[in-house]
């Protein structure tokens, strides 16, 4: 029997779904799991596809089962439970196998693993996947980190089972050690201002024009037909078109209004923070998330405060529509200009040479945040290489089009009382990047005046402190 092309540890939903994909392409892929009777029932129901799996029963067995290099994909849950598997893999695999992790990890902890097995002779490479489940089966995202050697080995492999843009796949090699990992991170952190800011606008119309669910939906999927084209607008009408067996209404409408997360929004947020770039969108974003967990504390204010919210009394409705879908895309652009920012900043910190064009080409398909307009970013980045996005003609054109959109609606919100987070802090940093001359002269007066800790002075070179008199 020939060797198989690659490993997967794991046969967990998403570990089964990127096996079976492998499988699918034409590859054999043997495979490995601690529960040895789910590993057989992914197997048993493979159907045609069962023929490109060996199920190996121990370690030694995967290792046997893959030709070297030998590549092994670990997608299981993150942290600790990666060092017990690569604890486990150290002493059976031989020079140059490879330990890909293709879990949502902290880029940090994937650094460390990279430097861990410097000298030892194996690899490792950390691999952003985004798409979800659908995605692992069908085609995903990739993302790779690590070096350049250990992804031509699985190139070919990670390339035919990605998602295509017009027969372009969506992998590619980011750069080393956490390149990878550290991209789908802000990829998570852009996707949670992008959903911020929809439901800001869902709100806007439900709360603010007493528009119902389904009518949302179609203004939602309209949307979608335009410039707005992506995979979560589109959820969003299809979400929103959904009538609940049980309830006899709309499903949304019965859905406890408390967010999840798993910890990539808050860690992009982190590393922003780290890195000296102002991501405040995505901020906004997550403590929206934060907030909403808040429910009880939120009812109690709520009767606390007893401040009715003002219904939204447009002249004409569909013109203020237009204006909320002109709003959503200005607040897009600043968004996505902030986790580009971030990218930028930790390529240069970190010595990645992160190929912005590239990320902005392999997220056009099969990752959460798709859309039409991540090619307009392509052809930005590669037309004017590592600027930040709110300075690209093509969206400085479009800004001067729609900052007035989202002025309106952001204003609209704040009279009205409904929470827009998102769209406000893309506002403020639209405001805020383009004003020459803002007004951190007096916090550094106030610096100096309580901590001596200088001045610049304007046209003049060195550091000076202000004649105080304290």
């Amino acid at each position: 029997m020939s060797q198989a092309e690659i490993g997967v540890i794991g046969m967990g939903v998403m570990g089964s779904n990127l096996a079976l994909n492998i499988s699918e392409k034409g590859f054999k892929v043997a495979v490995w799991n601690r529960n040895d009777a789910l590993m057989r029932d992914v197997i048993r129901n493979a159907g045609q596809l069962a023929v490109n799996f060996t199920a190996c029963d121990t370690l030694e067995q995967l290792k046997a089962a893959i030709r070297p290099p030998r590549p092994i994909i670990v997608m299981i849950k993150a942290g600790e439970p990666v060092d017990q598997v690569i604890a486990q893999l150290r002493p059976l695999l031989d020079g140059n196998d490879i330990i890909i992790d293709a879990g949502n990890a902290n880029f940090r902890d994937t650094m460390r693993r990279f430097h861990e097995l410097e000298g030892t002779g194996l690899t490792f490479i950390g691999m952003g996947v985004s798409g979800g489940e659908e995605g692992a089966r069908h085609g995903p995202s990739i993302m790779v980190g690590g070096k350049e050697s250990s992804w031509h080995r699985v190139e070919k492999v990670l390339t035919a089972i990605s998602a295509k843009h017009k027969g372009q796949p969506c992998a590619a090699y980011m750069g080393p050690n956490g390149a990878g990992h550290f991209v789908k991170t802000i990829h998570n952190g852009i996707e949670y201002a992008d959903m911020q800011m929809i439901s800001e606008i869902y709100g806007l119309m439900r709360d603010g024009l007493g528009m119902k669910a389904p009518e949302i939906a179609k203004v939602f999927g309209d949307w979608n037909k335009g410039r707005l084209n992506s995979y979560l607008i589109e959820i969003t009408a299809k979400v929103l078109s959904v009538i609940d067996s049980k309830a006899k209404k709309p499903l949304v409408d019965v859905i406890v209004d408390k967010a999840g997360q798993k910890g990539t929004g808050k860690w992009s947020v982190i590393e922003a923070q780290n890195l000296g770039v102002a991501a405040s969108a995505i901020e906004a974003a997550v403590d929206a998330r934060i907030l909403s967990s808040m429910k009880i504390e939120r009812e109690a204010a709520e009767k606390t405060y007893k401040i009715p919210r003002k219904k939204l009394k447009p002249k004409s409705k569909a013109a203020f529509l237009r204006q909320l879908e002109g709003a959503l895309y200005a607040g897009k652009i600043a968004a996505y200009a902030q986790g580009f920012a971030v990218m930028e900043q930790a390529s240069n910190d970190f010595g990645w040479k992160l190929p912005m064009g590239t990320i902005a080409s392999i997220w056009r398909e099969g990752c959460i945040i798709r859309s039409q307009f991540l090619g307009v970013i392509t052809q930005a980045f590669n037309k004017s290489g590592g600027s930040n996005l709110l300075r690209a003609p093509a969206f400085v054109k479009m800004m001067q089009a729609e900052h007035k959109a989202l002025r309106t609606i952001v204003s609209e919100s704040a009279l009205s009382g409904a929470p827009a987070p998102a769209l406000s802090a893309a506002l403020s940093y639209f405001d805020s990047y383009r004003q020459g001359r803002g007004t951190a002269n007096l916090i550094q007066a106030q610096r100096d005046f309580f901590g001596a800790h200088s001045f610049e002075r304007a046209g003049e070179v060195g550091s000076f402190h202000g004649p105080w008199g304290k």
